[in-house]
């Protein structure tokens, strides 16, 4: 996990008042920096975990992450629908898809481009139209999830 919700959960807990600090530190605010917290944070946890257990951890840490576990994004929503396909693609051996652009329409400056995804071995073609051509790759790359979804 990274430093800054180690971080946040430690200043939550009032961690970094308790700290056993060196008067340097305690001069530039130590008790309050984020890589200080994390890993006093982290320290606690290990203790816990050598003193209980990994089931005293889980009964005492465990909730602390609950909330921040739960305001976790989707994990669809983290990557494109066209690395979405390549990974579903490849994670079942098969042939990535292919693109093609089957027309491009508009002034120079305003281009709207209307492309294809083919994944062959499904019998799915789909198209996606954008003012880009990555733009219409992406959404016809998440209509053939979309109908690749429908075969499964």
């Amino acid at each position: 996990m990274s430093e800054e919700p180690l971080a946040g959960i430690a200043q939550s807990m009032q961690l970094g008042e308790l700290l056993l600090l060196g008067s340097g530190e305690l001069k530039t605010g130590g008790f309050r920096r984020q890589s200080i917290l994390a890993d006093a944070f982290e320290a606690l946890c290990g203790a816990l975990y050598l003193d209980g257990g990994l089931d005293a951890v889980r009964a005492r840490v465990g909730p602390m992450f609950e909330s921040r576990i739960a305001a976790l994004p989707e994990p669809s929503t983290l990557k494109d629908a066209k690395t979405r396909l390549q990974e579903l693609l490849q994670a079942h051996g098969r042939q990535l898809p292919v693109y093609a652009v089957k027309r491009t329409s508009g002034e120079p400056h305003a281009q709207t481009f209307l492309v294809s995804c083919a994944v062959p071995h499904a019998g799915v073609e789909t198209e996606g139209e954008g003012p880009s051509r990555r733009r219409a790759e992406q959404l016809a790359a998440q209509a053939a999830l979309d109908a690749l979804e429908q075969h499964v």
